[in-house]
C-alpha cells in the first residue's frame, strides 16, 4: 500500500498525557479513555515537541538514550553505538512525517518491543517478528542468520518504516490507529491505546477491556506509562486515572 494512502487521522487528534503524581504511580488504561489528564497536541510540522517538559525538546528521546546504549547487552549481542542510536531518532523523524505517526509514540513501542537494540533478535510464534517494532514478517533486519555490526542507517530506518506503515503480510501503527479510529471511532488517546493493544496482539477482547484477551494483558498501560515520562516503568498496573 502508498506510504500515502497511510496517513492517519491521528495528525488531527490529541494524544492524552497524563502526568504522573508520585514516584511509585502507574498508570492503568482499562478501555483507552481512562487516562485523559493533560493532553500534549501533536504538532504535525513540529518534529520537536516535548513531553512532560514543558519546554520545545524531545525531553522522551533524551531520556531514553542511556537504555538505548545498554539494552542489546541482554542479548548478548553487541551494544548500540552512538551513530546507530541518531539513526534510530532520524528514522522516527522521517517515519513519522511520511506515515502522521506521532513521533513519540513510535518511541514508545520502540522501547517496549526491542528497548531500542538494532540487533535485536526477532520472535517467532507462528508469526515472524523481526526488528526495532517486530513487525509483521518485515524483511529488515540486523539479527536473522548472523548478526550485523553497525546495522546500516537504511536498514535502521526501513526496521521503524514497516513498524508503523505495515507490511505485506499485516498491520503497522498507521494501520491499527487507523482501525482504532474508523471501525470503533475512537477519538484521542483512546484510539493510540487501543492500537498498540492490537498491534501486539492482533486484536482486543469483545468487551473491549485492553487488560483481557491474548498477548501482553499489560501492554496499553505500559505504554501509558512511558508516555508520561518514565523510563524504566515498573511492569503490570497499581492505579486507575
Amino acid at each position: 500500500m502508498p506510504i500515502s494512502h497511510l496517513l492517519i487521522s491521528a495528525v488531527v487528534l490529541h494524544l492524552a498525557i497524563a502526568m504522573p503524581t508520585a514516584a511509585t504511580t502507574k498508570l492503568q488504561v482499562r478501555d483507552g479513555s481512562k487516562v485523559s489528564g493533560s493532553l500534549a497536541t501533536y504538532n504535525y510540522a513540529n518534529v520537536e515537541d516535548g513531553i512532560c517538559a514543558g519546554s520545545d525538546k524531545y525531553i522522551m528521546f533524551d531520556n531514553y538514550k542511556a537504555t538505548m546504549f545498554t539494552s542489546c547487552s541482554q542479548w548478548s549481542v553487541p551494544k548500540n553505538s552512538g551513530e546507530e542510536v541518531g539513526d534510530i531518532w532520524n528514522a522516527i523523524q522521517q517515519v513519522s512525517g511520511e506515515t502522521g505517526v506521532d513521533h513519540r509514540f513510535i518511541l514508545a513501542i520502540v522501547m517496549q518491543e526491542s528497548g531500542g537494540c538494532v540487533r535485536v533478535p526477532g520472535t517467532d510464534n507462528g508469526v515472524r517478528n523481526p526488528g526495532l517494532l517486530q513487525d509483521h514478517d518485515g524483511a529488515a533486519t540486523c539479527n536473522e542468520n548472523g548478526v550485523t555490526t553497525p546495522c546500516s542507517q537504511e536498514t535502521i530506518t526501513q526496521m521503524i518504516r514497516v513498524g508503523v506503515a505495515g507490511t505485506a503480510a499485516g498491520d503497522g501503527l498507521a494501520q491499527c490507529i487507523n482501525n482504532a479510529i474508523e471501525q470503533f471511532h475512537d477519538e484521542d488517546a483512546k484510539a493510540y491505546y487501543r492500537a498498540a493493544r492490537n498491534y501486539n496482539s492482533g486484536s482486543v477482547a469483545d468487551s473491549g477491556t485492553l487488560e483481557e484477551g491474548i498477548a501482553t494483558h499489560r501492554y496499553a498501560s505500559d505504554i501509558a506509562n512511558r508516555l508520561t515520562g518514565w523510563v524504566n516503568p515498573d511492569h503490570g498496573c497499581s492505579e486507575t486515572q
